[in-house]
């Protein structure tokens, strides 16, 4: 059934809304995603940019699925998904200037998901003129995810409803901090500039997926996230989730985030006070 709701949304999802965007990732990901995991065929993955940057027949049936019940329920609205990004680039600037649009990653983690780790995740964005309204990342294996908008706190649903409020870490002593910071995708120079860098933490380390290091960091298991790749679909949700749970995310040289963004480096951390203390530490990749 589809819902009478406006072509635009200027204020914040329903609870209607949220509900039945929450539908449509639970049902692409029983119907494309999980049937497909751990029996993927060599000839249903593919790569794109280079060898680890690949796709599967879950991202394409999945995104496929899920734009289609977005473009139902929003008629007006830009949706973008990472693959049909990859297809046509210029999707991102439509998206980043558009009153409302959806930014999907239908499998974040492939890598993960076309290797047999449980470690991926189903991400849905929302963004008015290129600013995170609403985020959402959802576990298909655990049937659970993080949800937050512009107007309500970030919180973890269950599986079976029940609902938690999310709290960032509280940040600690700059040798006491744990984060992720994916320094494999930056270019050898800022690799060799943040390698001695990291010394200063307690640890660093990446999952290959967005959408399990940013749950954790918004339910207070790590300190902060560094990422030099902006790819919207990656961070738009989890940014907003992390600022509703108490965090703090912008660009290292201090700017705002917004999906325009296509270059530099974007820092969220616990806190103000964390997010400045881990700046001061990473400041020499701005050069």
């Amino acid at each position: 059934m589809t819902l009478d709701l406006p072509a635009i949304v200027t204020g914040p999802l329903t609870s209607a809304q949220r509900t039945s965007l929450i539908n449509i990732i639970r049902r692409a990901a029983r119907t494309e995603i999980l049937p497909r995991f751990r029996r993927l065929a060599g000839a249903q993955i593919a790569t794109k940019s280079g060898p680890d940057d690949i796709v599967t027949e879950a991202d394409t049936a999945a995104e496929a699925m899920i734009a289609r019940g977005l473009a139902r329920m929003f008629p007006g609205a830009v949706i973008i998904g990472e693959e049909a990004a990859a297809s046509d680039p210029s999707l991102r600037h439509k998206a980043a200037e558009a009153e409302l649009a959806f930014i999907i990653d239908p499998v974040d983690g492939t890598w993960n998901f076309a290797h047999g780790l449980g470690v991926f995740g189903v991400i849905l964005a929302a963004t008015r003129y290129g600013r995170p309204v609403f985020g959402l990342i959802y576990d298909p294996l655990a049937d659970d995810y993080v949800i937050a908008d512009e107007s309500s706190p970030a919180r973890h649903v269950t599986a079976s409803g029940q609902e938690t409020p999310l709290t960032m870490s509280g940040g600690g002593p700059i040798d006491r901090l744990s984060g992720y910071t994916h320094m494999s995708l930056m270019p050898k120079d800022a690799q060799k500039t943040l390698a001695p860098l990291q010394t200063a933490f307690a640890r660093t380390g990446a999952l290959r997926c967005s959408a399990h290091e940013y749950r954790l960091a918004a339910l207070g298991h790590a300190d902060f996230i560094l990422s030099g790749t902006l790819n919207p679909w990656d961070h738009a949700a989890g940014v907003l989730i992390c600022q509703r749970a108490g965090g703090v995310a912008r660009m290292l040289d201090g700017a705002d985030y917004t999906i325009a963004q296509d270059a530099g480096y974007l820092l969220t951390a616990a806190d103000d006070a964390t997010w400045d203390a881990v700046a001061d530490v990473l400041e020499p990749l701005l050069g």
